[in-house]
């Protein structure tokens, strides 16, 4: 039986005043108010004014990661602030500026603000980041993942972008955080550069501890299976991943409770418009429909499908509403990169609807984004917001934030 940290069973309800939070009621696994009323709602948590909790969120993108954090601090009567957030997108930077007013969001590059990430003294420049920057409780990141993915048949775990995931552990060394979150997909456990070894190496010299381990978010109210390398390090000894996270297991959620509602959204948003798919694509997306398929047969494929064997049964599929949508990526307007027909009408997926299968909730603005393939980006490389939510939550509740 899963217990909450009241030591209250599953199914149990223990006194209202272990029940209720500022954000409103929590059930069990979700989070304050319900995880559908925060999805839906377009109406941005209300920020606390307890003691704070600083943060720097390094390859940043939009936000999303940050997100949940800020969640996390206002559930338990903390302050949130940014302290740095870091990213080489204009773009992603200008939506995150948006939807954090007053945070030290800065456009940059990760190699030129840190020496490198090898261990020793730090440099001028390092030093002048630490004190412009002041306390730092906790340290979030997720590294381009492009390089670790196995998406990426070119590079796949032997690429330049991994060597990125390291400097977390240099970023470590100039704000000696109290905590650290980072976030990847799999493949960085098995990458050429070993850069998670290396990683958690340079963590336990500077004194902190390390665990880390996959997730599948599809466990904790995302209706997606994407399944994620979390690495997480303290100063004090943790548990394990697994029992870190299990006070927030949920029952599965369908694509339907995500995005049932968005529908037939009428809106003149960049975000709520779907592209426009090939005349080909068009006419497969009309033989899935037309023959109540949710998977292609080869011989609608393009020639290199057709002509030899293949594992892509996703691709150039359509969603099923009771189903769980595949992995979100940046590739979500076009069916030729995945499963992403929507289930019901002749299209595939809006940015709204990612979003949300993203559990990226309406609240957030994309109004600074005026290019449907940087807003693609944005969404497809976020961390879903109810990850770092139960992440720095878990964190915060034990007593190492």
């Amino acid at each position: 039986m899963l217990r909450d940290d009241s030591g209250y069973g599953e199914g149990q309800l223990p006194p209202e005043t272990d029940r209720i939070e500022d954000a409103g009621r929590r059930v069990a696994g979700e989070m304050p108010g319900g995880d559908e009323t925060f999805l839906k709602s377009v109406t941005r948590t209300a920020a606390s004014d307890g003691p704070p909790l600083r943060w720097v969120d390094l390859f940043a993108g939009c936000g999303a990661m940050s997100l949940g954090v800020f969640e996390a601090a206002a559930a338990k009567g903390r302050r949130g602030e940014v302290a740095l957030s870091v990213d080489f997108s204009a773009s992603a930077i200008s939506v995150f500026r948006d939807n954090f007013p007053g945070a030290n969001a800065r456009e940059d590059d990760i190699s030129k603000i840190f020496s490198g990430c090898e261990p020793g003294p730090l440099n001028a420049r390092e030093q002048d980041l630490r004190l412009a920057t002041g306390q730092v409780d906790l340290l979030i990141g997720g590294p381009p993942c492009q390089g670790y993915s196995d998406l990426n048949n070119f590079s796949r775990r032997d690429d330049p972008r991994n060597r990125l995931y390291s400097y977390m552990a240099r970023a470590a060394d100039v704000f000696r955080p109290k905590a650290m979150i980072v976030e990847n997909v799999r493949g960085v456990q098995t990458d050429r550069s070993r850069a998670l070894a290396y990683t958690s190496g340079y963590l336990a010299d500077l004194g902190y501890k390390v665990v880390h381990g996959t997730v599948d978010v599809s466990q904790f109210g995302v209706a997606q299976k994407r399944v994620r390398h979390v690495l997480i390090a303290t100063r004090k000894t943790l548990p394990d991943l697994a029992d870190l996270l299990a006070d927030y297991v949920t029952e599965p959620r369908s694509i339907r409770w995500a995005i049932g509602d968005l529908v037939d959204i009428e809106s003149s948003k960049l975000i709520d418009q779907a592209s426009r798919s090939s005349p080909d694509n068009m006419h497969r997306i009309a033989h899935l429909f037309d023959n109540g398929l949710h998977d292609l047969p080869d011989a609608q494929r393009p020639r290199c499908h057709r002509e030899k064997a293949h594992t892509y049964k996703s691709v150039y599929g359509r969603l099923n509403w009771e189903d769980q949508a595949q992995t979100v990526t940046s590739g979500f307007y076009s069916m030729c990169m995945g499963r992403y027909v929507h289930p019901s009408r002749r299209r595939t997926l809006t940015g709204h609807e990612a979003a949300r299968l993203q559990f990226i909730p309406d609240s957030f603005s994309f109004d600074a984004v005026t290019s449907r393939s940087a807003l693609a980006e944005m969404i497809g490389n976020a961390v879903p917001p109810k990850l770092s939510y139960i992440l720095a939550r878990t964190l915060i509740d034990r007593g190492f934030l």
